[in-house]
């Protein structure tokens, strides 16, 4: 197994950790931050999610800068990436930090593209990520930890920046599902 695959194994590992950093109720006490409060296993949990997610960058730009792309690395990187992502924002819902309507909609995006990739898959065509579903990880992945961090810095400010990233995550994330959808219809249509 290379590196940049030992790395994306670290994140799953690291995401059983993160669950219970944010599912036990440590009695570590919170911070004040602006208009919030901000339990320290919350601040603990979002540092965790951030240095998880940038694992994603990290095993990614090392397996095109030494041409270590496998398909266990096409496999295992956006399974990581959608358990990590998926794990947080079902916890952000259980702790009332993230509405469960948009949660619904970002995980129901996953599963069909998933499976739109696993039909080009058995046809021997392979969908890469795109542009917008790009840009649609980053949203999320920005979202979910402003929210984690009670939207530290900008608690301050009054200014509701996790909740707004939250609604931009949704809007990349339909609009990068129905681009991946129009753009390949015709793996779901011309399947045998």
């Amino acid at each position: 197994m290379n590196i940049p695959n030992k790395i994306t194994l670290s994140r799953i590992f690291l995401i059983p950790i993160f669950i219970l950093l944010l599912s036990i109720p440590f009695e570590w006490g919170q911070w004040n931050i602006g208009n919030a409060d901000l339990p320290i296993s919350h601040f603990a949990s979002g540092l965790l999610f951030i240095f998880a997610s940038s694992t994603d960058w990290v095993d990614g730009y090392y397996a095109r800068k030494y041409n270590l792309v496998t398909n266990l690395g096409k496999f295992l990187d956006p399974l990581a990436d959608k358990l990590l992502v998926s794990a947080a924002l079902i916890l952000l819902v259980e702790l009332g930090l993230a509405p469960a309507w948009v949660v619904i909609i970002i995980i129901s995006r996953e599963f069909a593209v998933t499976g739109l990739r696993l039909v080009a898959a058995g046809e021997g065509i392979v969908l890469a990520a795109s542009k917008l579903g790009k840009l649609k990880t980053v949203t999320q992945i920005v979202a979910i930890a402003a929210l984690l961090l009670h939207n530290f810095p900008f608690s301050y400010l009054a200014f509701p920046f996790d909740t707004i990233l939250l609604y931009i995550a949704l809007f990349f994330t339909v609009l990068s599902g129905y681009d991946y959808f129009a753009k390949n219809w015709h793996v779901m249509r011309d399947t045998k």
